[in-house]
């Protein structure tokens, strides 16, 4: 079976194929009354043409990967040239505004590839984006195929960067930040992703070593940016799992756009094949827009919103997990009682005013507002068997447990809400002193208002005895003396909280290229400011300020290859957000200190042809010096916090991806990834962090068929080493520090093009669609056993603690129709 499965692979990534694509140029160009113009004359260096409509929209198809030369002519007004290099299936909006007397600038150079370089930053297609679902569809499912990135929930929106957790992740929408549910503890109750594939034109990611412009937070910062339409449109996609529907507009003056989208997801199909078995009822739905008005040239108004509603009900009946080894196979069986149903619903609304004062000067305001409502309550009874499995082939009685080691019986109840209400008001600011120098600046201010009521208890008993924590102060003696104490709940955490945290945050930072010698370098200085106080009932001021200085600095080389080398690094301090001033039992701490990280990114890309087509190698080798660090567990996707800086961590790797061709006119990549992060608790030595992911394997590779082009195919693949497995309630860490088992997944999607828009036809039918397919997707296609956390069972006998994997999504099938108007 394995040697046909590496003969599969091998069929799938070396098919070599000739069918081309390009790159989209498109927008709408004004005079400077901000009326559209119409009969622009548009031609590019290499041939094509075209010209604008009644309401000044153009669409333009060009080479990817080349330097080309766009000129935009008309009778009345002055020419202007704009030169651009765009990859390959990349769309780029680009709005000129034509005058009449003043002369244009001579020449406007658009070269994405450069400034990713200097950055750091890894750009992803928007189309892949939406071509490439997944079991969870969206930016992060293209994310788990970096190097240094780690998604082990396939069913989760939430990754881990470099050796930090889900909390440590910037995300921002059209330079707005993004704010995720709180109470969420398992990656089957998640919904969908904040970001809409559907309205995206830009995804830019960063996984380290970034500017000071993003906020403070110690791993990755998610870039995206929605796009503003230029025409009106329709895009539908239907599967098994749920659908989209997004629609696009403009006015005939070109002063209003909107872009706005509905999702609904139902994650049965992949939930009722866990080994869990039971009635799930998981859906998840949200409405999405950007709108954007121009008041004029000079001011435009833009309005992000977005409302999400979730819930997920579930009544568990029967478990059964094999695990062990072949000589002694164990199962644990668990037979249930009780229910679950948890909802969250989230608000998001932000303005936006854009007002560019001169070609040199734009100011900006952003005020924001975010509110959640969760809760998530269950009262779930479990008995359980733990015992050998029946391995005589033949036997009537195979696969069933004979001999119980173990018996016993646990109940769970939560009554947890949480209302959250965030807001936010910003001034950024860009000021271009010439072509090559830039400065940028903001402040800001958040009020965080969070109400929480933490209430869960778990009882465990086994054999009939009554399960206490270590930690309870009366000792249980029986059966040699009679027992008098309180019966006390395993663990048991109640708590009521009413917190207000106010942030006042600051960046400059300074932009520069210039040359030394005959070679380029491109720098970036800057300094963020990040100061905070938390109070509330029952808690005590407490303020905090740090700054955190970051640089860049790259430097292309005048050589015959194609290089360029980078440095960034500086300090990045992580703030505590609620999440993090929380301990184990519930308890607010509101002097918890900011986590502290000295970054140092060293990086070198090299870009260069092979079969005439371009690849880049991007290597990057970081070390993060941690200090006040938060220790944590992980729970499936549950974090919880010590609240208590009393650790020290460090994490070093390597990171590579080879990103190209390897078939004409598709976009493909590999990548690798080794990583070492661990953490010093008190002083007591150095023990593997939860996030401890050694080696890291991940491919992206599309394909078609040669003489059928419109059959096209993805291949996604990941392979991660194994993680800590935790430890059970009130362990030492120190004692547990047995790791997962590798997580290996591979998802493969076919689609067929009926409508190609590179296409003419003649059906009537066709003609209604600029986009239309159908295709079908395998996730998980060889059926591997991947675990996120363990399960800890007690043997009665001999008093052992079983480590039992909780299994993630077996192979599922599933089938999409996409279409756009």
């Amino acid at each position: 079976m394995k040697r046909l499965h590496f003969i599969v692979l091998l069929g799938l990534f070396f098919s070599l194929l000739s069918f081309s694509q390009s790159a989209i140029i498109r927008g709408v160009i004004l005079d400077e009354n901000n009326n559209p113009i119409n009969d622009v004359n548009i031609k590019a260096s290499t041939g094509e043409g075209t010209a604008t409509n009644e309401n000044g929209f153009y669409e333009l198809k060009i080479p990817f990967g080349k330097d080309i030369t766009i000129v935009f002519t008309h009778l009345n007004h002055k020419r202007v040239e704009a030169k651009f290099n765009l990859k390959n299936g990349q769309e780029l909006e680009f709005n000129p505004v034509m005058k009449i007397e003043i002369e244009q600038i001579a020449t406007v150079v658009i070269n994405t590839n450069t400034r990713q370089s200097v950055d750091g930053v890894t750009s992803i297609s928007p189309q892949m984006v939406r071509t490439i679902k997944g079991a969870q569809p969206g930016v992060e499912n293209i994310l788990k195929t970096l190097p240094g990135v780690n998604i082990s929930n396939e069913l989760s929106t939430q990754y881990s960067v470099r050796g930090g957790n889900f909390d440590e992740n910037l995300v921002y929408v059209n330079e707005i930040e993004i704010y995720r549910p709180f109470l969420i503890r398992s990656g089957n109750q998640e919904g969908l992703s904040f970001v809409n594939t559907d309205l995206v034109q830009n995804v830019d990611f960063s996984a380290g070593g970034f500017q000071a412009k993003f906020g403070d937070k110690l791993s990755s910062v998610l870039d995206i940016t929605y796009r503003n339409p230029v025409a009106f449109g329709v895009r539908t996609d239907l599967s098994l799992l749920g659908g989209s529907v997004a629609a696009e507009a403009v006015s005939n003056d070109g002063k209003f756009s909107g872009i706005a989208g509905v999702r609904y997801r139902d994650n049965s199909l992949i939930l009722n094949n866990l080994e869990t078995e039971g009635n799930v009822e998981p859906v998840f739905a949200d409405a999405q827009t950007y709108l954007t008005y121009r008041f004029s040239s000079k001011f435009h108004l833009n309005f992000l919103g977005n409302i999400s509603l979730n819930k997920y009900n579930f009544e568990p009946e029967n478990r059964q997990t094999n695990f062990g080894t072949l000589q002694e196979p164990v199962a644990l069986l668990v037979f249930y009682d009780g229910q679950e149903k948890d909802q969250y619903q989230t608000y998001f609304g932000a303005f936006k005013a854009n007002y560019f004062a001169s070609d040199e000067l734009t100011l900006k305001v952003i005020a924001s507002a975010y509110h959640t409502t969760e809760q998530e309550y269950f009262d779930i009874f479990a008995q359980y068997r733990l015992g050998e499995v029946n391995t005589n082939i033949g036997d009537e009685n195979l696969g069933e447990v004979e001999f119980s080691e173990g018996i016993g019986s646990q109940l769970t109840h939560a009554r947890n809400d949480l209302d959250a209400f965030i807001v936010n008001a910003e001034h950024r600011g860009d000021y271009k002193i010439d072509d090559e120098s830039t400065v940028e600046w903001s402040i800001k201010y958040t009020h965080e208002d969070i109400r929480d009521r933490l209430l869960e208890w778990e009882v465990i008993d086994s054999a009939g005895f009554s399960i206490r924590p270590p930690n309870f102060s009366s000792p249980n003696l029986q059966p040699y003396e009679p027992f008098s104490g309180p019966l006390a709940a395993f663990e048991n955490v109640r708590a009521l909280n009413k917190v207000q945290i106010d942030r006042l945050q600051a960046f400059a930072q300074y932009s520069k290229n210039t040359t030394w010698g005959n070679n380029d370098v491109f720098y970036n200085v800057g300094v963020r400011a990040h100061s905070w106080t938390v109070n509330g009932d029952g808690i005590e001021s407490n303020s905090q300020t740090v700054f955190s200085p970051r640089a860049q600095l790259a430097i292309k080389p005048d050589w015959d290859k194609d290089m360029l080398f980078r440095v960034a690094g500086g300090l990045y301090y992580q703030p505590p957000f609620y999440r993090e001033l929380r301990d184990s039992s519930g308890v607010v701490q509101p002097k918890v200190k900011a986590q502290k990280s000295f970054h140092v990114v060293l990086g070198n890309e090299y870009s260069f042809e092979i079969w005439d087509r371009p690849f880049k190698l991007v290597t990057e080798a970081y070390y993060k010096g941690l200090s006040n660090v938060n220790p944590y567990t992980l729970e499936n996707v549950r974090i919880r916090y010590r609240a208590k800086n009393n650790a020290e961590a460090y994490a070093y790797g390597l990171d590579m991806r080879l990103n190209g061709e390897f078939v004409p006119g598709t976009e493909s990549w590999f990548s690798f990834g080794y990583l070492k992060t661990e953490e010093n608790i008190e002083n007591r030595g150095y023990i593997a962090r939860p996030t401890d992911q050694r080696l890291k394997f991940g491919a992206l590779f599309q394909d078609y068929v040669p003489n059928m082009p419109d059959l096209k195919m993805y291949l996604n693949l990941v392979y991660n080493t194994g993680v800590p497995g935790g430890s059970p309630s009130y362990a030492d860490p120190y004692d547990f520090q047995i790791r997962l088992r590798d997580y290996r997944r591979a998802d493969l999607g076919v689609s067929l093009e009926l409508v190609n828009p590179d296409k003419t036809y003649n059906s009537k039918w066709k003609k209604a669609f600029k986009e239309l397919s159908v295709g079908f997707e395998i996730y998980n296609m060889f059926n591997n056993q991947n675990s996120i956390t363990n399960t800890w069972v007690r043997d009665v006998y001999s008093k052992r603690q079983f480590a039992i994997p909780n299994f993630l999504t077996p192979r599922v099938f599933n089938v999409r129709l996409s279409a756009r108007f």
